[in-house]
């Protein structure tokens, strides 16, 4: 099992990405092995930045790109296996499930899969929502988010007992719930670092449990929000990991 960054959060503290080189060296320095999406415009700059990331030590799951077709492609040609998925949501749910079946279809032509990323404030946000996705798309593998999942009541465990064979990469982090009764679900808490939540989510659990039914791909920290200087977070998460055998 490798452990990388899902870096949504460092672009929100940033302002933006700036430097990819830069901040994978950072990553490296306090113990991170990848970041999971290779963001490029162009095939020329897909393999320059999958070249260098190599060279430093580094590496990375899937290629997002300027269209769904070509981050596909992308992502076959430089050796990956997955896509998120990508298929803007409907209010429909077998709408939504019949594009993604679709893009599915395309991605296994090119040898890959799509994984959905189960997320708060989507059609796949609860477990109930999220094991009808995978019974309606078969074929379709998770990006399983553990701290959206919990936040939303979901037993991370059973999910992992259940659907490890389904299962690409996993998002670690903790929910910090502040108000319950919010209507909008960013305004219930905020996501923090590993062992800082309150909802009793216990990372290592869910990690033990994935090891034992086979699971041997990337476990990607990923802090949503940042109230300090990101680095210091990830740190500590990296960490925390270590501490859990990881």
């Amino acid at each position: 099992m490798k452990v990388g960054i899902a870096d949504y959060g460092m672009y929100v503290w940033d302002g933006g990405f700036f430097d990819y080189e830069h901040r994978w060296n950072q990553l490296r320095t306090i113990g991170y092995e990848g970041i999971e999406r290779l963001t490029a415009f162009s095939p020329d700059e897909a393999l320059a930045k999958a070249a260098r990331m190599r060279k430093d030590g580094m590496a990375f799951t899937t290629v997002r790109g300027p269209s769904v077709e070509l981050s596909i492609q992308w992502t076959a040609g430089l050796g990956q296996h997955y896509v998120w998925v990508t298929v803007e949501e409907k209010k429909h749910f077998p709408t939504f499930c019949r594009q993604v079946n679709i893009l599915t279809e395309a991605c296994r032509r090119w040898g890959i899969h799509a994984a959905i990323h189960n997320h708060m404030g989507t059609l796949v946000e609860t477990q109930e929502q999220l094991e009808r996705f995978l019974e309606e798309c078969p074929q379709t593998r998770i990006v399983f988010d553990i701290g959206h999942l919990a936040a939303m009541g979901g037993d991370c465990v059973e999910i992992v007992k259940k659907y490890a064979d389904r299962i690409q990469v996993i998002h670690v982090k903790d929910w910090l719930l502040e108000d319950a009764a919010a209507a909008e679900w960013h305004r219930r808490g905020r996501f923090c670092g590993l062992g800082q939540g309150n909802i009793g989510l216990d990372a290592k659990l869910v990690l033990d449990t994935a090891v034992q039914h086979r699971f041997d791909g990337w476990v990607y920290v990923e802090h949503d929000t940042h109230l300090q200087q990101p680095l210091t977070d990830l740190a500590a998460s990296r960490e925390y990991l270590r501490k859990a055998g990881y």
